[in-house]
């Protein structure tokens, strides 16, 4: 059945405190984190921004998904997502064992074209669409890039591990979508393609900066930057190289080096100047579009939330940018508008994300806590404010 909206973060993070037997003051100075917050917090009067959440994880030994109650099982098996895991899970473990003599492969055309497909209705938040395509898709890869042997059926591979890593993220499976990112750069080793390992190294990163381990992911980072200075001078590695500046920016925001942060902004700035809406190479949506989507979060990591608001209102996005980066954009734009007091629209910001990315915007963390956040306050809230907590499952 769905949690109660009383199983909130702070609930979980108060219940992992008092198991380690530390009071709030305790674990306030422990996590380096104010007795103030930690209190409202816990109350469930104030929503728990990541950075919080990730000291607060860091100080009680626990991975950040204890605290926010990832993966969301009850509302899985709702949508039945949740037995799509298991086959996809199956997928990964059978990298090493040669082509299957019961998977009669397809040509190389029409499998580029397949990945290439699943790789849309993620960028789509269809998800339950992609992951039940997706085993059928990696056992057929595998047979293939081990009878071809070809640089490119390699890297079709590498991109079916790659839709792997992005629906069990999505969903919540942070220790499978590891597994498929390690898979990735085995298929990227063999397909030598130096810009597909700095694209893992970029994904990699984004595993550490949800678990809260910014100076891992900033290693990351270095060791992707390190990787595209392999790659032969293209677009490709413009495009791969300026979206590790900007996750080098969100893990510096979140780690409250500001100056850094602005400095790989401007990077990136610079390199989509020349690559322009680069929204398909690899899926990655890197262009000035995302450069500013970026600004406005590392401005909302910073706990500059009016600025990151204002900023907000001057972005433009192309029509056809992936649903699936618009709607987390406006998640982040309804948690800086919450700790300003705009309950109103933060909950209009909520409701565009479920409208342009449903079934991601149903298991986003940051929707859930913000939505907690607007439940305690409920000033002002409409009618539909309660219709699209039952939706979201809380």
């Amino acid at each position: 059945m769905p949690q109660s909206i009383e199983e909130h973060t702070g609930k979980r993070i108060a219940r992992a405190r008092k198991t380690r037997h530390l009071n709030q003051r305790e674990l306030a100075d422990k996590s380096h984190v104010s007795y103030s917050t930690l209190t409202k917090v816990e109350q469930g009067a104030m929503p728990a921004s990541p950075s919080v959440i990730g000291a607060l994880a860091r100080a009680l030994s626990v991975p950040v998904s204890e605290l926010t109650g990832q993966p969301y099982l009850d509302e899985l098996r709702h949508d039945q997502l949740d037995g799509l895991i298991q086959p996809i899970r199956e997928a990964l473990d059978v990298y090493d064992l040669g082509p299957d003599p019961e998977v009669a492969p397809r040509g190389l055309a029409e499998l580029h074209a397949d990945a290439e497909r699943l790789c849309t209705l993620v960028r789509a938040t269809d998800l339950k669409t992609a992951a039940a395509e997706l085993p059928t898709l990696i056992h057929e890869a595998t047979a293939t890039a081990y009878e071809a042997g070809s640089d490119q059926a390699w890297k079709i591979l590498a991109s079916t591990y790659r839709t792997a890593y992005d629906v069990t993220t999505k969903l919540g499976y942070a220790d499978l979508c590891t597994v498929a990112l390690d898979r990735l750069e085995w298929a990227a080793q063999r397909g030598s393609d130096a810009v597909l390992s700095g694209m893992r190294q970029y994904m990699r990163a984004l595993v550490y900066l949800r678990a809260a381990q910014y100076g891992t992911g900033q290693r990351l980072i270095r060791l992707g930057m390190s990787a595209m200075e392999q790659a032969e001078a293209s677009r490709e590695r413009d495009v791969v190289t300026g979206q590790l500046h900007l996750g080098a920016a969100v893990l510096s925001a979140r780690s409250k080096d500001g100056d850094a942060a602005d400095n790989h902004l401007a990077e990136a700035e610079r390199i989509a100047k020349r690559t322009g809406e680069a929204i398909e190479t690899h899926w990655l949506a890197f262009g000035p579009a995302n450069v500013g989507v970026h600004k406005v979060s590392t401005l909302a990591e910073r706990d500059l939330y009016p600025e990151a608001v204002a900023a907000s209102k001057d972005l433009t996005l192309p029509e056809d940018w992936p649903p699936s980066r618009l709607a987390h954009h406006h998640a982040e734009v309804a948690r800086a508008q919450l700790w300003m007091g705009r309950t109103k629209d933060s909950f209009g910001s909520l409701q565009k994300a479920r409208k342009v990315a449903p079934q991601q915007t149903r298991y986003h963390p940051m929707v859930r806590e913000t939505y907690a956040g607007l439940a305690h306050v409920r000033r002002n809230m409409p009618e539909t404010f309660t219709g699209f907590g039952t939706w979201l499952g809380v």
